[in-house]
Parts: structure tokens; C-alpha cells; sequence
């Protein structure tokens, strides 16, 4: 059952509501249905730090600045 998150067009209440399919969902602060499904990110999370193996370049991008250094911005 996945889980959506949505906006109230009548009062502007952002919700989650796991979705099944014998259930409309409705905002809980006015009770509409004329609601807006929004994009969400996914998350997730682990009980144990990631390790990268990937070497960061050292230094600020020659074009944009970035701290993380050249090749890591969307501009290259």
C-alpha cells in the first residue's frame, strides 16, 4: 500500500494518506476531497553510517564554485 502525500485545495492542509483501494482520501482538517497529490523524495535509513569509496576531488569547481569540487555540479 504505497503512501501518498497530498495538499487541500479548500483549506491548504498538507497530509500523508496510505492508500487502499476501498478509500479515497479526504483532508483531515476540513474533511474535503478536492485534494492535489504532490511529488514526494524518497527516504530512507540505515543504523549504520554509509562508507563511499569514491574519492572526492579536493578543491572548488573552476566554473561555478561548488565546494565539492570540478564534476560535481550540474553545470559540468
Amino acid at each position: 500500500m504505497p503512501l501518498f502525500e497530498y495538499e487541500c485545495r479548500g483549506c491548504g492542509k498538507r497530509f500523508e494518506h496510505l492508500t487502499r483501494a476501498d478509500r479515497q482520501p479526504a483532508c483531515p482538517g476540513c474533511s474535503s476531497a478536492d485534494l492535489a497529490k504532490l511529488f514526494s523524495v524518497f527516504a530512507a535509513q540505515s543504523s549504520t553510517p554509509a562508507k563511499s569509496t569514491v574519492a572526492m576531488p579536493s578543491g572548488a569547481c573552476d566554473s561555478c564554485g561548488d565546494p565539492r569540487g570540478p564534476g560535481s555540479c550540474s553545470v559540468h
